[in-house]
Protein backbone atom coordinates (compact mmCIF):
# COMPACT_ATOMS: atom_id res chain seq x y z
CA UNK A 1 0.00 0.00 0.00
CA UNK A 2 1.30 3.54 -1.12
CA UNK A 3 1.77 6.47 1.87
CA UNK A 4 2.15 10.06 0.95
CA UNK A 5 5.52 10.73 -1.02
CA UNK A 6 5.33 7.14 -2.40
CA UNK A 7 6.38 5.51 0.88
CA UNK A 8 5.28 1.86 1.48
CA UNK A 9 2.97 1.41 4.42
CA UNK A 10 3.40 -2.14 6.63
CA UNK A 11 2.20 -2.77 9.48
CA UNK A 12 5.32 -4.31 10.85
CA UNK A 13 8.52 -4.44 9.19
CA UNK A 14 11.63 -6.77 10.55
CA UNK A 15 14.96 -5.57 9.43
CA UNK A 16 17.52 -8.61 8.65
CA UNK A 17 17.66 -11.81 6.53
CA UNK A 18 19.16 -14.46 9.54
CA UNK A 19 17.67 -16.70 11.22
CA UNK A 20 16.04 -14.05 13.97
CA UNK A 21 14.52 -11.77 10.96
CA UNK A 22 13.18 -14.85 9.47
CA UNK A 23 11.88 -16.20 12.57
CA UNK A 24 9.95 -13.41 13.54
CA UNK A 25 8.74 -12.73 10.00
CA UNK A 26 7.25 -16.03 9.59
CA UNK A 27 5.43 -15.96 12.98
CA UNK A 28 4.20 -12.66 12.58
CA UNK A 29 2.91 -13.70 9.13
CA UNK A 30 1.11 -16.78 10.54
CA UNK A 31 -0.36 -14.59 13.11
CA UNK A 32 -1.68 -11.48 10.77
CA UNK A 33 -2.74 -13.53 7.65
CA UNK A 34 -4.12 -10.28 5.96
CA UNK A 35 -0.89 -8.04 6.93
CA UNK A 36 1.65 -7.14 4.47
CA UNK A 37 5.45 -8.01 6.45
CA UNK A 38 7.62 -6.23 5.11
CA UNK A 39 11.45 -8.06 5.61
CA UNK A 40 14.21 -5.66 4.40
CA UNK A 41 17.43 -7.75 4.14
CA UNK A 42 21.06 -6.91 2.28
CA UNK A 43 21.33 -10.69 1.10
CA UNK A 44 19.82 -12.22 -1.54
CA UNK A 45 19.75 -15.73 0.22
CA UNK A 46 17.73 -15.80 3.48
CA UNK A 47 18.48 -18.29 6.62
CA UNK A 48 15.72 -20.95 7.03
CA UNK A 49 15.09 -23.23 9.91
CA UNK A 50 14.71 -26.87 8.81
CA UNK A 51 14.03 -30.26 10.44
CA UNK A 52 13.40 -28.16 14.29
CA UNK A 53 13.48 -30.94 16.41
CA UNK A 54 12.06 -30.36 20.31
CA UNK A 55 14.88 -32.47 22.24
CA UNK A 56 13.60 -31.91 25.52
CA UNK A 57 11.62 -29.04 27.54
CA UNK A 58 14.49 -26.03 26.42
CA UNK A 59 16.89 -28.61 24.12
CA UNK A 60 16.25 -27.55 20.31
CA UNK A 61 17.96 -29.32 17.34
CA UNK A 62 17.71 -27.41 14.20
CA UNK A 63 19.19 -27.38 10.46
CA UNK A 64 19.57 -24.04 8.86
CA UNK A 65 19.69 -23.97 4.91
CA UNK A 66 20.41 -20.71 3.08
CA UNK A 67 17.21 -20.44 0.66
CA UNK A 68 16.19 -18.01 -2.28
CA UNK A 69 14.31 -15.50 -0.55
CA UNK A 70 11.69 -16.43 -3.10
CA UNK A 71 10.72 -19.24 -1.28
CA UNK A 72 10.33 -17.61 1.76
CA UNK A 73 7.27 -15.29 -0.11
CA UNK A 74 6.42 -18.41 -1.43
CA UNK A 75 5.60 -20.42 2.03
CA UNK A 76 4.17 -17.04 3.48
CA UNK A 77 2.32 -14.65 0.53
CA UNK A 78 2.10 -11.73 2.85
CA UNK A 79 5.97 -11.11 3.91
CA UNK A 80 7.19 -9.26 1.11
CA UNK A 81 11.55 -9.43 0.64
CA UNK A 82 13.28 -6.19 0.10
CA UNK A 83 16.51 -7.03 -0.66
CA UNK A 84 18.59 -3.81 -0.04
CA UNK A 85 20.80 -2.60 3.10
CA UNK A 86 19.13 -0.01 5.82
CA UNK A 87 20.67 3.52 5.43
CA UNK A 88 18.77 5.00 7.83
CA UNK A 89 16.28 4.53 10.98
CA UNK A 90 13.97 7.51 11.77
CA UNK A 91 12.11 6.14 14.60
CA UNK A 92 10.71 9.09 15.92
CA UNK A 93 8.52 9.25 12.24
CA UNK A 94 8.56 5.26 12.44
CA UNK A 95 9.96 5.25 9.11
CA UNK A 96 13.04 3.34 7.45
CA UNK A 97 15.43 4.42 4.73
CA UNK A 98 16.98 1.90 2.27
CA UNK A 99 20.02 2.29 0.31
CA UNK A 100 18.02 2.24 -2.71
CA UNK A 101 16.30 5.55 -1.67
CA UNK A 102 12.99 4.19 -0.70
CA UNK A 103 11.03 5.12 2.60
CA UNK A 104 8.88 1.97 4.87
CA UNK A 105 6.59 3.69 7.19
CA UNK A 106 5.70 0.62 9.96
CA UNK A 107 3.54 0.57 12.83
CA UNK A 108 6.08 -1.79 14.66
CA UNK A 109 9.46 -2.75 14.00
CA UNK A 110 11.66 -5.43 14.69
CA UNK A 111 15.46 -5.33 14.40
CA UNK A 112 17.25 -8.43 13.81
CA UNK A 113 20.35 -7.27 11.35
CA UNK A 114 22.62 -9.88 13.68
CA UNK A 115 26.53 -8.98 14.37
CA UNK A 116 29.94 -8.14 12.35
CA UNK A 117 32.95 -10.24 12.84
CA UNK A 118 35.82 -8.36 15.19
CA UNK A 119 38.77 -8.98 13.38
CA UNK A 120 42.20 -9.07 14.85
CA UNK A 121 42.99 -5.95 11.92
CA UNK A 122 40.75 -4.68 9.51
CA UNK A 123 42.07 -4.82 5.73
CA UNK A 124 44.87 -6.66 5.59
CA UNK A 125 44.85 -9.90 2.65
CA UNK A 126 46.36 -12.10 5.18
CA UNK A 127 43.88 -12.28 7.79
CA UNK A 128 40.34 -14.13 6.92
CA UNK A 129 37.38 -14.18 9.07
CA UNK A 130 35.31 -17.24 9.01
CA UNK A 131 32.15 -16.54 10.58
CA UNK A 132 29.43 -17.46 7.73
CA UNK A 133 29.20 -19.91 4.88
CA UNK A 134 30.65 -17.40 2.03
CA UNK A 135 33.53 -16.99 4.29
CA UNK A 136 34.22 -20.61 4.88
CA UNK A 137 34.07 -21.13 1.32
CA UNK A 138 36.47 -18.13 0.72
CA UNK A 139 38.66 -19.69 3.51
CA UNK A 140 38.93 -23.39 2.05
CA UNK A 141 40.35 -21.94 -1.21
CA UNK A 142 42.80 -20.71 0.36
CA UNK A 143 43.69 -23.79 2.64
CA UNK A 144 44.56 -26.05 -0.67
CA UNK A 145 47.43 -23.58 -0.91
CA UNK A 146 48.47 -23.57 2.21
CA UNK A 147 51.46 -25.32 4.42
CA UNK A 148 50.67 -23.54 7.71
CA UNK A 149 48.30 -21.17 9.29
CA UNK A 150 47.88 -19.59 12.20
CA UNK A 151 44.52 -19.34 13.74
CA UNK A 152 43.12 -16.65 16.36
CA UNK A 153 40.54 -17.43 19.18
CA UNK A 154 39.10 -19.85 21.17
CA UNK A 155 34.94 -20.20 20.64
CA UNK A 156 33.05 -22.61 18.74
CA UNK A 157 34.36 -21.83 15.40
CA UNK A 158 37.93 -22.06 16.32
CA UNK A 159 37.53 -25.68 17.59
CA UNK A 160 35.14 -27.18 14.87
CA UNK A 161 38.01 -25.33 12.17
CA UNK A 162 41.23 -26.54 14.25
CA UNK A 163 39.89 -30.11 13.92
CA UNK A 164 38.38 -30.13 10.39
CA UNK A 165 41.91 -29.38 8.96
CA UNK A 166 44.26 -31.38 7.43
CA UNK A 167 47.37 -31.60 5.96
CA UNK A 168 48.09 -28.48 7.26
CA UNK A 169 50.05 -26.92 10.22
CA UNK A 170 47.89 -25.01 12.75
CA UNK A 171 49.65 -22.95 15.49
CA UNK A 172 46.79 -22.23 17.75
CA UNK A 173 46.81 -18.55 19.80
CA UNK A 174 44.42 -18.61 22.46
CA UNK A 175 44.08 -16.25 25.53
CA UNK A 176 42.67 -18.44 27.51
CA UNK A 177 44.58 -21.95 29.93
CA UNK A 178 42.49 -24.66 27.35
CA UNK A 179 40.83 -24.88 24.24
CA UNK A 180 37.12 -23.96 23.78
CA UNK A 181 36.86 -21.22 26.57
CA UNK A 182 33.52 -20.34 25.80
CA UNK A 183 32.07 -24.20 26.06
CA UNK A 184 34.38 -25.92 28.16
CA UNK A 185 36.05 -25.83 31.23
CA UNK A 186 40.23 -27.25 31.33
CA UNK A 187 38.80 -30.73 31.72
CA UNK A 188 36.63 -30.92 28.76
CA UNK A 189 39.08 -29.40 26.95
CA UNK A 190 41.70 -31.99 27.88
CA UNK A 191 38.79 -34.96 27.07
CA UNK A 192 38.61 -33.71 23.73
CA UNK A 193 42.52 -32.83 22.93
CA UNK A 194 43.70 -36.41 22.20
CA UNK A 195 41.09 -36.20 19.14
CA UNK A 196 43.36 -33.44 18.06
CA UNK A 197 46.18 -35.96 17.34
CA UNK A 198 44.38 -39.09 17.02
CA UNK A 199 44.83 -41.24 14.21
CA UNK A 200 42.60 -44.36 15.18
CA UNK A 201 39.86 -44.80 17.58
CA UNK A 202 41.26 -45.01 21.10
CA UNK A 203 39.73 -47.90 23.66
CA UNK A 204 37.53 -46.00 27.07
CA UNK A 205 39.13 -45.66 29.85
CA UNK A 206 37.28 -45.91 32.98
CA UNK A 207 38.20 -42.66 34.66
CA UNK A 208 36.96 -42.04 37.98
CA UNK A 209 34.37 -39.45 39.30
CA UNK A 210 36.14 -36.33 40.94
CA UNK A 211 34.90 -33.31 42.88
CA UNK A 212 37.26 -30.00 42.72
CA UNK A 213 36.57 -26.32 43.01
CA UNK A 214 37.58 -23.89 40.60
CA UNK A 215 40.09 -20.71 39.83
CA UNK A 216 37.50 -17.76 39.42
CA UNK A 217 36.54 -17.84 35.79
CA UNK A 218 35.18 -14.76 34.01
CA UNK A 219 32.10 -15.07 31.81
CA UNK A 220 33.51 -14.24 27.95
CA UNK A 221 31.41 -12.94 24.98
CA UNK A 222 31.02 -15.19 22.19
CA UNK A 223 33.71 -16.00 19.97
CA UNK A 224 33.14 -16.91 16.33
CA UNK A 225 34.75 -16.32 13.61
CA UNK A 226 34.31 -13.28 11.21
CA UNK A 227 34.03 -12.11 7.93
CA UNK A 228 34.48 -9.05 5.89
CA UNK A 229 30.80 -8.88 4.37
CA UNK A 230 28.11 -9.01 6.37
CA UNK A 231 26.85 -12.48 6.66
CA UNK A 232 24.39 -14.76 9.10
CA UNK A 233 26.36 -16.76 11.46
CA UNK A 234 27.47 -20.18 11.19
CA UNK A 235 26.30 -23.12 13.09
CA UNK A 236 27.45 -25.89 14.11
CA UNK A 237 27.61 -28.17 10.88
CA UNK A 238 29.05 -25.62 8.75
CA UNK A 239 32.29 -26.90 7.93
CA UNK A 240 30.35 -30.05 6.33
CA UNK A 241 30.56 -30.39 2.61
CA UNK A 242 33.80 -28.67 3.15
CA UNK A 243 36.89 -30.06 1.62
CA UNK A 244 39.37 -28.68 4.78
CA UNK A 245 42.22 -30.03 3.57
CA UNK A 246 46.16 -28.14 3.42
CA UNK A 247 48.85 -29.41 1.11
CA UNK A 248 50.21 -31.60 2.94
CA UNK A 249 49.75 -35.83 3.40
CA UNK A 250 49.91 -35.54 7.66
CA UNK A 251 46.31 -35.63 8.81
CA UNK A 252 46.59 -33.21 12.31
CA UNK A 253 49.31 -30.89 12.80
CA UNK A 254 48.13 -28.64 16.18
CA UNK A 255 50.80 -26.42 18.02
CA UNK A 256 48.70 -24.42 20.57
CA UNK A 257 49.97 -21.65 22.19
CA UNK A 258 48.11 -20.85 25.41
CA UNK A 259 47.60 -17.39 27.00
CA UNK A 260 48.70 -14.96 24.74
CA UNK A 261 47.11 -13.12 22.23
CA UNK A 262 48.58 -10.96 18.37
CA UNK A 263 50.84 -8.44 19.37
CA UNK A 264 51.67 -7.89 15.57
CA UNK A 265 51.48 -9.00 12.33
CA UNK A 266 54.43 -8.46 10.05
CA UNK A 267 54.27 -8.55 6.30
CA UNK A 268 56.97 -10.67 4.80
CA UNK A 269 59.30 -7.42 3.72
CA UNK A 270 58.54 -6.21 7.42
CA UNK A 271 59.68 -9.08 8.95
CA UNK A 272 63.21 -9.26 6.54
CA UNK A 273 63.87 -5.71 8.18
CA UNK A 274 63.01 -6.37 11.74
CA UNK A 275 66.08 -9.08 11.44
CA UNK A 276 64.04 -11.12 13.79
CA UNK A 277 63.86 -14.73 14.49
CA UNK A 278 60.97 -16.68 13.80
CA UNK A 279 60.38 -20.67 14.64
CA UNK A 280 59.67 -23.88 12.69
CA UNK A 281 56.49 -25.81 14.13
CA UNK A 282 57.90 -27.25 17.27
CA UNK A 283 58.27 -30.89 17.26
CA UNK A 284 58.50 -31.26 21.28
CA UNK A 285 58.42 -29.20 24.00
CA UNK A 286 62.42 -28.02 23.84
CA UNK A 287 62.91 -28.56 20.07
CA UNK A 288 62.46 -24.80 19.33
CA UNK A 289 64.24 -23.79 16.15
CA UNK A 290 64.73 -21.53 13.83
CA UNK A 291 62.60 -21.06 10.61
CA UNK A 292 64.99 -21.12 6.74
CA UNK A 293 61.75 -20.24 4.85
CA UNK A 294 60.10 -17.46 4.26
CA UNK A 295 56.42 -16.86 4.35
CA UNK A 296 54.05 -14.54 3.12
CA UNK A 297 53.20 -13.00 6.87
CA UNK A 298 54.62 -13.44 10.47
CA UNK A 299 52.62 -13.25 13.52
CA UNK A 300 54.12 -11.59 16.97
CA UNK A 301 52.33 -13.11 19.60
CA UNK A 302 52.57 -11.49 23.03
CA UNK A 303 54.66 -14.03 24.35
CA UNK A 304 57.64 -12.94 22.35
CA UNK A 305 57.22 -15.54 20.01
CA UNK A 306 57.40 -15.28 15.83
CA UNK A 307 56.19 -17.38 13.69
CA UNK A 308 55.77 -17.52 9.64
CA UNK A 309 52.33 -19.03 8.00
CA UNK A 310 50.38 -18.82 4.59
CA UNK A 311 47.55 -16.83 6.55
CA UNK A 312 45.37 -16.26 9.81
CA UNK A 313 42.28 -16.99 10.46
CA UNK A 314 41.00 -14.75 12.57
CA UNK A 315 38.38 -15.98 14.96
CA UNK A 316 37.89 -14.05 17.82
CA UNK A 317 34.27 -13.24 18.14
CA UNK A 318 31.56 -10.23 17.33
CA UNK A 319 30.33 -7.10 17.65
CA UNK A 320 26.74 -6.38 17.47
CA UNK A 321 25.65 -4.18 13.91
CA UNK A 322 24.12 -1.52 15.44
CA UNK A 323 26.08 0.84 12.55
CA UNK A 324 23.10 2.40 10.25
CA UNK A 325 20.32 2.75 13.31
CA UNK A 326 21.82 4.32 16.18
CA UNK A 327 21.97 7.49 13.90
CA UNK A 328 19.71 9.97 15.31
CA UNK A 329 18.24 7.66 17.19
CA UNK A 330 18.27 7.89 21.18
CA UNK A 331 18.84 3.55 21.88
CA UNK A 332 19.89 2.35 24.85
CA UNK A 333 23.22 0.37 24.23
CA UNK A 334 24.69 -2.47 26.58
CA UNK A 335 27.85 -2.95 27.27
CA UNK A 336 28.53 -5.52 24.40
CA UNK A 337 27.63 -2.85 22.34
CA UNK A 338 24.37 -4.54 21.12
CA UNK A 339 20.59 -2.63 21.82
CA UNK A 340 19.32 -3.00 24.85
CA UNK A 341 15.87 -4.75 25.27
CA UNK A 342 13.34 -5.52 27.87
CA UNK A 343 11.79 -8.97 28.90
CA UNK A 344 9.43 -8.45 26.25
CA UNK A 345 12.44 -7.77 23.18
CA UNK A 346 11.11 -4.01 23.07
CA UNK A 347 14.10 -1.55 22.76
CA UNK A 348 14.24 2.09 24.66
CA UNK A 349 12.48 2.96 21.89
CA UNK A 350 8.62 2.93 21.28
CA UNK A 351 7.47 0.45 18.65
CA UNK A 352 11.13 -0.48 18.42
CA UNK A 353 11.98 -4.29 19.02
CA UNK A 354 15.23 -6.31 18.27
CA UNK A 355 16.43 -9.54 18.69
CA UNK A 356 19.17 -12.33 17.60
CA UNK A 357 22.67 -10.96 17.80
CA UNK A 358 22.01 -7.46 17.35
CA UNK A 359 20.17 -7.06 21.20
CA UNK A 360 21.27 -7.29 24.54
CA UNK A 361 19.12 -8.77 26.93
CA UNK A 362 18.83 -6.28 29.53
CA UNK A 363 16.41 -7.86 31.66
CA UNK A 364 16.83 -9.80 34.89
CA UNK A 365 17.56 -12.97 34.23
CA UNK A 366 16.66 -16.36 35.20
CA UNK A 367 19.59 -17.80 38.20
CA UNK A 368 20.14 -20.62 34.97
CA UNK A 369 20.00 -18.50 31.96
CA UNK A 370 22.48 -16.15 30.19
CA UNK A 371 22.75 -14.41 26.73
CA UNK A 372 25.40 -15.92 24.50
CA UNK A 373 24.90 -15.05 20.38
CA UNK A 374 24.18 -18.85 18.86
CA UNK A 375 21.63 -19.52 16.53
CA UNK A 376 19.44 -21.18 19.21
CA UNK A 377 19.08 -17.65 20.90
CA UNK A 378 18.55 -16.14 17.73
CA UNK A 379 15.32 -18.67 16.55
CA UNK A 380 14.33 -18.35 20.17
CA UNK A 381 14.34 -14.32 20.44
CA UNK A 382 13.07 -13.86 17.06
CA UNK A 383 9.94 -15.90 17.69
CA UNK A 384 9.24 -14.85 20.98
CA UNK A 385 9.93 -10.72 19.56
CA UNK A 386 7.22 -11.44 16.84
CA UNK A 387 4.52 -12.63 19.75
CA UNK A 388 5.31 -9.93 21.88
CA UNK A 389 4.85 -7.55 18.57
CA UNK A 390 1.76 -8.85 18.38
CA UNK A 391 0.95 -8.33 21.81
CA UNK A 392 1.21 -5.31 21.80
CA UNK A 393 -0.27 -4.55 18.45
CA UNK A 394 -3.83 -6.15 19.51
CA UNK A 395 -2.87 -4.25 23.39
CA UNK A 396 -2.70 -7.81 25.10
CA UNK A 397 -0.58 -8.91 27.75
CA UNK A 398 2.38 -11.90 27.47
CA UNK A 399 4.04 -13.96 30.10
CA UNK A 400 7.87 -14.43 29.50
CA UNK A 401 8.94 -16.97 27.19
CA UNK A 402 9.95 -20.44 28.91
CA UNK A 403 13.34 -20.97 26.73
CA UNK A 404 14.50 -18.02 28.69
CA UNK A 405 14.21 -19.93 32.10
CA UNK A 406 16.74 -21.95 31.26
CA UNK A 407 20.69 -21.66 28.74
CA UNK A 408 20.51 -24.99 26.82
CA UNK A 409 22.42 -25.51 23.77
CA UNK A 410 23.22 -28.80 22.01
CA UNK A 411 26.20 -29.11 19.44
CA UNK A 412 28.94 -30.93 18.19
CA UNK A 413 32.65 -30.39 18.67
CA UNK A 414 35.34 -33.09 17.38
CA UNK A 415 32.12 -35.35 16.67
CA UNK A 416 31.08 -35.68 20.07
CA UNK A 417 27.23 -35.20 21.25
CA UNK A 418 28.15 -31.69 23.22
CA UNK A 419 24.94 -30.16 25.83
CA UNK A 420 25.45 -27.58 27.62
CA UNK A 421 23.26 -26.48 30.66
CA UNK A 422 22.49 -23.46 32.47
CA UNK A 423 25.89 -22.07 34.04
CA UNK A 424 27.77 -24.79 32.62
CA UNK A 425 31.13 -22.56 33.43
CA UNK A 426 29.92 -21.17 36.89
CA UNK A 427 29.26 -18.06 35.21
CA UNK A 428 28.59 -15.24 37.61
CA UNK A 429 28.24 -17.84 40.65
CA UNK A 430 31.85 -16.71 42.64
CA UNK A 431 34.09 -19.14 43.59
CA UNK A 432 30.76 -20.56 45.92
CA UNK A 433 30.84 -23.53 44.00
CA UNK A 434 31.68 -26.72 43.41
CA UNK A 435 32.22 -29.32 40.49
CA UNK A 436 31.43 -32.78 40.35
CA UNK A 437 32.98 -34.93 37.33
CA UNK A 438 33.29 -38.11 35.57
CA UNK A 439 35.08 -38.89 32.87
CA UNK A 440 35.43 -42.47 30.81
CA UNK A 441 38.07 -41.39 28.35
CA UNK A 442 37.30 -41.18 24.55
CA UNK A 443 33.82 -42.01 25.36
CA UNK A 444 32.28 -39.39 27.72
CA UNK A 445 32.60 -36.73 29.72
CA UNK A 446 30.00 -35.13 32.55
CA UNK A 447 30.47 -32.16 34.39
CA UNK A 448 28.11 -30.44 37.22
CA UNK A 449 27.94 -27.52 38.49
CA UNK A 450 26.55 -27.65 42.34
CA UNK A 451 25.71 -24.36 44.29
CA UNK A 452 24.20 -24.95 48.00
CA UNK A 453 23.18 -28.81 47.43
CA UNK A 454 21.15 -27.84 43.73
CA UNK A 455 22.63 -28.49 40.11
CA UNK A 456 23.09 -25.10 38.66
CA UNK A 457 24.73 -26.17 34.82
CA UNK A 458 26.11 -29.07 33.27
CA UNK A 459 28.68 -30.10 30.29
CA UNK A 460 27.71 -33.32 28.60
CA UNK A 461 29.98 -34.62 26.12
CA UNK A 462 29.20 -38.01 24.53
CA UNK A 463 25.89 -40.16 24.41
CA UNK A 464 25.39 -39.68 27.83
CA UNK A 465 21.36 -39.67 27.67
CA UNK A 466 21.45 -37.05 30.96
CA UNK A 467 20.61 -33.81 29.49
CA UNK A 468 16.52 -34.21 30.26
CA UNK A 469 17.28 -35.29 34.29
CA UNK A 470 19.37 -32.81 34.43
CA UNK A 471 17.42 -29.88 32.58
CA UNK A 472 14.68 -31.29 35.36
CA UNK A 473 17.34 -31.01 38.10
CA UNK A 474 18.24 -27.56 37.30
CA UNK A 475 14.96 -26.08 36.26
CA UNK A 476 13.24 -27.59 39.94
CA UNK A 477 15.69 -26.66 41.92
CA UNK A 478 15.49 -30.16 44.17
CA UNK A 479 18.83 -30.23 46.95
CA UNK A 480 20.27 -32.78 45.73
CA UNK A 481 22.94 -32.53 48.71
CA UNK A 482 21.70 -36.34 50.17
CA UNK A 483 23.28 -38.34 47.29
CA UNK A 484 26.59 -36.30 47.18
CA UNK A 485 29.16 -38.51 44.72
CA UNK A 486 26.06 -41.00 43.68
CA UNK A 487 24.48 -38.46 41.75
CA UNK A 488 27.54 -39.50 39.08
CA UNK A 489 27.48 -42.99 39.78
CA UNK A 490 27.52 -44.91 36.42
CA UNK A 491 25.88 -47.75 38.27
CA UNK A 492 22.90 -45.83 39.87
CA UNK A 493 20.59 -44.84 37.43
CA UNK A 494 19.70 -41.44 38.37
CA UNK A 495 16.81 -40.95 36.43
CA UNK A 496 14.86 -43.73 37.71
CA UNK A 497 15.37 -41.40 41.31
CA UNK A 498 13.75 -37.88 39.12
CA UNK A 499 11.21 -39.32 36.57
Amino acid sequence: MAAPGGAARGRFAVVGGGIAGVTCAEKLAAEFPSEDIFLVTASPVIKAVTNFKQVSKTLEEFDVEEQPSSLLEKRYPNIRVIQSGVKQLKSDEHKIYTEEGKEYIYEKLCLCAGAKPKLIVEGNPYVLGIRDTDSAQAFQKNLAQAERIVVVGNGGIALELVYEIQGCEVIWAIKDKAIGNTFFDAGAAEFLLPKLTAEGQETPIECKRTKYTVEGSEEKGRPTGASDKLGSALGPDWHEGLHLKGTKEFSHKVHIEVLCEVKKIHLQQEFIQLQQTSLTFPKGEKNVEADEVLWPVYVELTNGKIYGCNFIVSATGVVPNVEPFLDGNNFAVGEDGGLKVDKHMHTSLPDVFAAGDICTAAWEPSPVWHQMRLWTQARQMGWYAAKCMAADALGESIDMDFSFELFAHITKFFNYKVVVLGKYNAQGLGSDHELMLRCTKGHEYVKVVMQNGRMMGAVLIGETDLEETFENLILNQMDLSAYGEDLLNPDIDIEDYFD
